[in-house]
């Protein structure tokens, strides 16, 4: 497993855009498939996008609509937000592990705390 901290959320109003930072507390994650999930109050987590150790990226297209970037070096993982909806709204997670398996959360070995995205209209 991988120590994960992201950073990066906050408030702000629909149309804004936010970059989300995913970094490793000790060690590279350049071995590892990274990936953002998100769950909004009363609701399941959910995949975001994922990028893999060759920089290949899948998205949730029924989140993202072309919103959301995800991007990577040997330390950190990012995720470009514009257009933000209030729909949104949710705590960002991001996950890593060894292995693409998925993208349900349970194919995930190591997250990190999460990061509270709120967007008002």
């Amino acid at each position: 497993q991988v120590h994960l901290a992201e950073s990066g959320g906050g408030l702000v109003q629909a149309g804004d855009s936010l970059r989300l930072s995913c970094k490793s507390s000790g060690g590279t994650l350049s071995a590892y498939v990274l990936a953002w999930f998100r769950q909004a109050p009363g609701k399941e987590r959910e995949f975001v996008a994922y990028i893999t150790k060759s920089g290949r990226t899948t998205y949730n297209t029924n989140i993202v609509d072309g919103r959301f970037t995800i991007s990577r070096d040997d330390r950190t993982v990012i995720l470009q937000m514009t257009s933000l909806r209030p729909e949104d709204t949710a705590i960002y997670y991001c996950a890593a592990d060894l292995t693409l398996y998925g993208v349900d959360p349970a194919d995930f070995g190591s997250w990190g705390q999460g990061t509270q995205v709120t967007v008002y209209s």
